[in-house]
């Protein structure tokens, strides 16, 4: 078997089959098997993917466990030494496979590879990312990276994107692994519902000794958010559910960066929903989006209490 390929599904039916069609379209010659996890969908998407794809390997969850922890259960049965994570609002090319392929064949140092991402509208997307830090999270959230113009922000879309290049993550949305790397470092970390799961096996995949590359020469077009809003309310910058992000951003420092990583990034969080409550009160905005960043603040310890310090998940 060549590539297993695992996709997450909920309440987002046609967008499936569209990812599905195009996923087909694109296998070339070589050997592919596909797992499909449902997460306890309400829209029939089971029952559709039972009928209309019927070699496709369906997995049913009674219930939603999540993105990374419903990737995992597909693990056990992979047979691919490529495993292809491809979410459902992800549409690949034609030579998307077959390119990504060959690119991990003639660089056995790659355990994973990301693509170029494009937006509907065919806006690049960030697809070539650096690790979040407290302080470049601090500076992207207060607008301070005018300043400190050196800090390496998590998404630097400053150049063409036209080159191959090493990098720290690669979205999840489109993301080719080795399987040698799942073999020796696992999946997903099941404490991530949704979020940050991808940022932190690529971390662990870096310190395996691993490259992490972007690789321009396909592209995915990739919608965002579309299962995200099924579940909760997202929001309209970051296309992300925001509780779900801050729980998942809290237990991903305390993991990687221990305990003064997370209170470090705490302090630092706290300031800059001060700085922000500060901005909005000088330029007498409404009383809702004065207090916005003080509700959020004090969310965010709350948070950190819930998850007993960033240790243990919340769901």
């Amino acid at each position: 078997m060549d590539i297993s390929v695992i996709l997450v599904s909920y309440n987002t039916i046609e967008m499936t089959k569209k990812a599905l069609n195009d996923l087909f379209a694109s296998v070339g010659h070589f050997k592919m098997e596909v797992f499909m996890i449902d997460n306890a969908s309400k829209d029939g998407s089971a029952e559709i993917l039972r009928r209309e794809y019927p070699n496709i390997t369906l997995i049913e969850n009674k219930q939603n466990v999540g993105f990374g922890r419903a990737n995992n259960q597909a693990v056990p049965n992979i047979k691919g030494r490529y495993v292809l994570l491809l979410n459902t609002d992800a549409f690949v090319q034609p030579d998307t496979l077959i390119k990504t392929m060959q690119y991990m064949d003639a660089n056995p140092k790659c355990g994973m590879l990301g693509v170029k991402l494009h937006g509907r509208d065919g806006v690049l997307q960030p697809s070539c990312r650096y690790f979040p830090t407290s302080w470049n999270i601090f500076l992207e959230r207060t607008n301070l990276k005018k300043i400190f113009k050196n800090t390496k922000l998590i998404d630097d879309m400053a150049w063409d994107h036209q080159s191959v290049r090493n990098c720290d993550w690669v979205p999840g949305c489109y993301a080719l692994i080795r399987k040698e790397v799942i073999d020796q470092v696992g999946l997903f970390d099941p404490r991530y519902f949704l979020y940050y799961e991808e940022v932190d096996h690529c971390f662990a995949a870096k310190r395996a000794g691993w490259d992490v590359t972007y690789f321009p020469d396909t592209t995915v077009v990739h919608i965002g958010g579309e299962s995200a809003k099924q579940e909760a309310a997202i929001s309209s910058k970051s296309r992300q559910i925001e509780s779900l992000q801050i729980e998942s951003e809290l237990l991903y420092f305390r993991k990687n960066h221990g305990i003064f990583g997370v209170v470090n990034h705490l302090f630092l969080n706290t300031l800059a929903d001060f700085i922000l409550f500060l901005k909005a009160l000088i330029k007498l905005k409404s009383p809702t989006d004065i207090l916005f960043n003080l509700k959020r603040a004090i969310f965010v310890l709350k948070m950190y209490i819930r998850t007993n310090f960033a240790t243990k998940p919340t769901r």
